[in-house]
């Protein structure tokens, strides 16, 4: 069965509904994947990440939840991985701090690295590298889960591995400064990153990723705080070798309590030079 086409600027997308396709384990988050002598790997992640592997996407088998080698607080989510030569992985986090509000269970998200040399198994934290400006919580929000803070990424990195650039959802400030923005770090700091990443802001990569100012790309319709709120969250870039250009993957919320309308694609401000290799 094939639905309406769809027209995304200059571009007719034809979608083709299709038996949905279940992971080992629940995820509300991203879910990177790699290949390795193991095969097809993947995490997935509901505060804490689980790992599976199997033969390719349709045939995978739970392994068992990751661990890591420093305790931090709140929840981790494991949203985007890069993996080197030698086949160790660089991973970066969505952590959920509590106690933010006294009184009540919002938090405000912020993002982390990690690095793993057993595929996956065990992670050992590089420090947190990117957060919201402080002072700027609001406990007073409607929103069901945030009172600010950064987070619900992705990574990717450009065609010449110049930099990593990170695609996060910002819910700090006022409408004009929530919904998709972008930050970046040279990919030769990646092994070392705290105080390594810049956002983008008013039109240059000038503001600090821990504690500065960043300008989104894709604007909140409206505030994030408000129970009728209306924001793109949760970006996931691919590229795609149809389209030979990356695409953006988008949700979005439109209410309070993020009942989600639908998905939606963008082509986010990167190089359009492949940058992700193929299966080894």
């Amino acid at each position: 069965m094939t639905i309406d086409p769809l027209q995304i600027g200059e571009t007719l997308v034809e979608v083709i509904a299709n038996e949905p396709l279940s992971l080992p384990s629940a995820a509300d988050c991203n879910s990177p994947c790699w290949w390795s002598e193991n095969g097809f790997n993947i995490l997935t992640s509901t505060g804490h990440p689980i790992l599976s592997s199997g033969t390719d996407v349709e045939h995978l088998r739970p392994i068992g939840d990751v661990s890591f080698t420093a305790w931090r607080d709140g929840g981790r989510w494991i949203e985007s991985v890069h993996q080197e030569p030698n086949g160790w992985l660089l991973g970066w986090y969505h952590n959920e701090p509590a106690g933010l509000c006294p009184g009540t269970h919002l938090t405000a998200p912020k993002i982390g690295a990690t690095r793993s040399t057993d595929n996956g198994a065990t992670w050992r934290d590089l420090g947190i590298v990117l957060e919201a400006p402080p002072g700027a919580l609001n406990c007073a929000t409607r929103n069901f889960y945030f009172a600010g803070g950064h987070g619900d990424f992705c990574i990717m990195a450009d065609g010449g591995r110049r930099y990593l650039y990170f695609f996060f959802s910002t819910y700090v400030g006022g409408a004009a400064d929530q919904g998709v923005a972008v930050a970046r770090m040279r990919f030769a700091d990646r092994e070392q990153p705290v105080g390594k990443v810049w956002k983008w802001h008013a039109g240059k990569w000038k503001e600090p990723g821990l504690g500065g100012q960043a300008t989104p790309i894709f604007t909140a319709a409206i505030d994030w705080h408000r129970a009728d709120a209306d924001a793109f969250w949760g970006p996931s870039v691919h590229w795609n070798s149809h389209l030979q250009q990356y695409v953006m993957l988008l949700n979005r919320a439109i209410d309070k309590d993020w009942t989600q309308e639908a998905f939606t694609s963008r082509t986010p401000p990167i190089s359009r030079r492949r940058s992700v290799g193929p299966r080894p």
